[in-house]
């Protein structure tokens, strides 16, 4: 499998409008501290398929040159996670989209008209898309009742996708997300602010540790981070157009 953090910027992006910090400027200036909204590519020799599809979208298949999507997973109905499912519109009819019931209903009240294929799917139940296995897993997301993360398998492979979560994660979930090959975990902010809707670096870290993951990459990384090559000198922050061969 071949993943490809499209986006991983929060729900501002980076560089936040309207704002000078150095991480801002940094992004300002073309380096690594830009980042556009959520949205993660899975890749098989099968197919290609889009977890969520953040604001951005359009830049984000631009600049990797992807024409074809083959299914889309919404993890939840926040709008920097599926308002940019429109840019197909004129280029790629009816793309099938995947979630849980709550999710989809939500998403396609703004959506529908653009009639894509809907796809309930149950939480810790598995099923199959371009010859790899998917199951949603509960996240604790307030104010959002219903929110996943995504378990992608293959080839005795395992990628965790946590989607946005704050630390109190259920033990079902953590279950199913033990020693994985790799954990994309939401670290919105440095260790020294706490949140509840999101995990801070520190809580991520220790998710990591605790699911004894083999390796982590943080996304859905907010402007509040120092610069990110200063940063990722101390945490493991993923950047837009990152690569990763499972």
């Amino acid at each position: 499998m071949k993943i490809t953090l499209l986006g991983t910027g929060d729900a501002a992006g980076t560089p936040k409008i309207d704002c000078n910090c150095k991480t801002c400027q940094d992004a300002l200036q073309g380096g690594r501290s830009s980042r556009l909204r959520s949205a993660t590519l899975i890749e098989t020799t099968k197919g290609k398929v889009l977890i969520d599809t953040g604001p951005d979208l359009r830049k984000q298949l631009l600049r990797e040159n992807i024409s074809h999507i083959d299914a889309c997973i919404w993890t939840h109905g926040h709008y920097d996670h599926y308002a940019g499912y429109p840019e197909f519109y004129r280029v790629q009819k009816h793309v099938p989209v995947y979630g849980i019931t709550t999710t989809l209903n939500y998403i396609l009240g703004y959506l529908h008209f653009l009639h894509p294929e809907r796809n309930d799917v149950k939480l810790y139940e598995p099923f199959e898309l371009v010859g790899a296995i998917f199951t949603l897993f509960k996240v604790i997301h307030p104010p959002q009742k219903d929110c996943a993360g995504v378990l992608i398998e293959q080839n005795h492979k395992k990628i965790v996708i946590t989607g946005d979560t704050g630390p109190a994660i259920p033990q079902q979930s953590i279950e199913l997300m033990m020693e994985a090959d790799l954990l994309i975990a939401d670290a919105i902010t440095p260790p020294h602010i706490k949140l509840v809707k999101h995990m801070n670096a520190e809580e991520a870290f220790e998710l990591y540790r605790k699911t004894g993951a083999r390796k982590v990459i943080f996304t859905h990384i907010s402007h509040l981070y120092k610069p990110h090559d200063e940063a990722s000198k101390k945490w493991p922050l993923g950047y837009d157009g990152m690569k990763i061969i499972i």
